[in-house]
């Protein structure tokens, strides 16, 4: 990529290419509100995106696909990172013990519901291993049924 490139940032299809997505699938993300590379450019505008908004873009589809989220989990997931990252700018704004008690208190409650979007999914991944493994016992048992013929 050039310096100028660079400097005035990444068109849509320029993301798209480098982070293996459509532009439509971009453009969708910032509906829901996942990516806001579009936000403040005037209508008819091109959009332009900086480093920040590939690495977020890249974070989501690395969530999306490791964890099989459906878009309102992926939002719900991203809208707690969000918060927890606001958190993290506060902690660091110096605050007083009892604010720093709040910010702990809020933090928590962010892990903890991306931790239960976590694990929902890992509740759903082994059932589906279980079903597997039944199918697969099945197989077997047949199979051995069957003989060598």
């Amino acid at each position: 990529m050039t310096a100028q490139a660079t400097a005035r940032g990444l068109r849509i299809g320029e993301v798209a290419e480098r982070v293996g997505v459509t532009t439509r699938t971009i453009r969708y993300y910032e509906e829901l509100g996942l990516l806001g590379g579009g936000t403040g450019r005037a209508k008819g505008a091109h959009r332009h995106y900086g480093e920040s908004d590939v690495a977020r873009l890249e974070e989501l589809i690395r969530l999306r696909d490791l964890l099989g989220l459906t878009l309102d989990e992926l939002t719900e997931l991203a809208e707690a990172e969000e918060a927890r990252a606001a958190l993290r700018d506060l902690w660091h704004d110096d605050p007083t013990h009892e604010e720093r008690c709040r910010i702990v208190d809020e933090a928590i409650v962010h892990v903890e519901r991306q931790l239960r979007l976590v694990r929902n999914r890992q509740r759903t991944l082994a059932e589906f291993a279980d079903e597997l493994d039944g199918k697969l016992r099945s197989l077997r048992t047949r199979r051995r049924e069957l003989g060598r013929g």
